[in-house]
């Protein structure tokens, strides 16, 4: 009798159990910036679950998650430049999954997955088509125009499977150690003629500035010297016999001379 007890508790027990997992499995929660995929016997019938707690057939409809919100991706691209140069670059990709692409993309790509089969093959792709158009001097100095140029192209490419390009950078470029060698001579080689052709402008202009000053100069002397001639022409017009010998007078100290005449000497000193 007990024993009967027993079984029936027990029976009791794994109804029980059985009904909590079937109520259970009738329930699913869709996460913030989620999108439900539900599935039907494994294949998804095109009904989706927003945000919240939903009701779904326990057992028969299975609900897979395809996250909408913004992610991103990481990865290095090989690829050869125009002039074939190797180029190795670390490009990094913020995307997001519409959600009208969510049964889509669970459909032909699967959750997990499209990132690996279409996002990233997509960038090699994109980087090896644009790296091959530019030098690999072209993508240091067009940098944003390259980077732009591989965005438009991603867009294009994943925007089908509905998957939106939010924002694209170029992390970085790197090229072989030959390359980097040749860039860095290539630099020092500039400054180098840089500064040589600024110590000759500035020889340029002290000589020029000295070709200046010695034309000013030469100048201020024939000047002087066409002032000085003026005045001695005008001193020697104004000089008659008479003003001369009036000079002569005012400037006699009533002493006669001691020696005078052109032969012979005469001394007028008294004894």
């Amino acid at each position: 009798m007990a024993n009967g007890k027993g079984k029936k508790a027990a029976l009791g027990v794994v109804i029980a159990i059985f009904a909590l997992i079937v109520v259970l499995s009738g329930f699913t929660y869709v996460p913030v910036g989620n999108t439900g995929v539900v599935k039907t016997l494994g294949a998804p019938r095109g009904k989706v679950f927003t945000n919240g707690v939903h009701l779904k057939a326990p057992f028969v409809q299975s609900v897979e998650m395809v996250n909408n919100q913004i992610q991103k991706l990481e990865v290095d691209a090989n690829a050869v430049s125009k002039d074939l140069q190797a180029v190795t670059s670390r490009i990094a990709v913020n995307f997001s999954v519409k959600v009208g692409a969510s049964v889509d993309i669970v459909k032909n790509i699967g959750a997990q997955l499209y990132m690996d089969k279409i996002l990233a093959p997509a960038v090699q792709e994109c980087v090896k088509s644009v790296t091959a158009k530019y030098t690999a001097e072209g993508l240091i100095t067009e940098r944003a125009k390259v980077g732009a140029e591989i965005a438009q192209g991603l867009e294009a490419k994943v925007s089908t499977y509905g998957i939106e390009v939010r924002e694209f950078n170029i992390v970085n470029f790197d090229f072989s150690e030959a390359f980097n060698k040749a860039i860095e001579e290539k630099q020092v080689a500039q400054q180098q003629l840089i500064r040589v052709r600024t110590e000759e402008e500035q020889r340029v202009v002290k000589a020029e500035a000295a070709a200046k000053a010695a034309e000013s100069e030469a100048q201020a002397i024939l000047v002087k010297a066409e002032a000085q001639a003026e005045a001695n022409r005008k001193l020697a017009e104004s000089l008659t016999p008479n003003l001369v010998e009036y000079e002569k007078i005012q400037k006699w100290d009533g002493k006669l001379p001691q020696v005078s005449g052109s032969s012979a000497i005469v001394d007028f000193r008294t004894p």
